[in-house]
């Protein structure tokens, strides 16, 4: 089994690169740091990655073979929202730690009836899609992670996490 550990810190377009694989995975597997997966080929790999490190669609990173592998972001079932009160949906979103991608007229979240019923109440209209899921990674991630009293270093969560600080609702 190959193991990928690392990202390639270049930009894409700046050498000529031949990439020998793709990496197809949801939003949730993509912020592992640790994970058995499959490449498109089947071929089976361990990600091995720093902490924190969140991997985006369109990312190379480098397998322990010397192949430069492609990360394709999974099409994922997501509520797609639209609103004259997109700054609002978001705070209420961004109160619940929601992964939110955020586009130029829309909100996008991860398939929840609960939250879709919420954003309907603050006057939105959702509607169900099927596409890549790239949310923000935080206002303090930084490309690594950085835990200290301001932020969670661009780690996206969930509410239940085990470290001791407060969130003050």
């Amino acid at each position: 089994m190959i193991e990928i550990k690392a990202k390639l810190k270049i930009a894409r377009g700046a050498y000529r690169i031949e990439v020998k694989g793709q990496l197809k995975l949801p939003f949730d597997s993509r912020q592992k740091s640790r994970l058995k997966a499959k490449l498109v080929s089947g071929e089976e790999v361990a990600l091995l990655l720093p902490r924190g490190e969140i991997l985006r669609g369109g990312d190379l990173v480098t397998a322990s073979d010397g192949r430069v592998i492609e990360v394709l972001a999974e099409p994922e079932k997501l509520l797609h929202i639209e609103s004259a009160s997109l700054a609002k949906i978001a705070y209420h979103l961004g109160n619940r730690h929601v992964p939110v991608q955020v586009g130029e007229d829309f909100l996008r979240i991860a398939e929840d009836h609960v939250l879709e019923e919420m954003v309907k109440k603050l006057g939105a209209t959702v509607s169900a899609v099927e596409a890549p899921f790239e949310p923000e990674a935080g206002a303090y991630a930084g490309g690594q992670h950085q835990h200290d009293e301001m932020g969670h270093g661009g780690k996206i969560h969930d509410h239940h996490h085990d470290h001791d600080h407060d969130h003050k609702h």
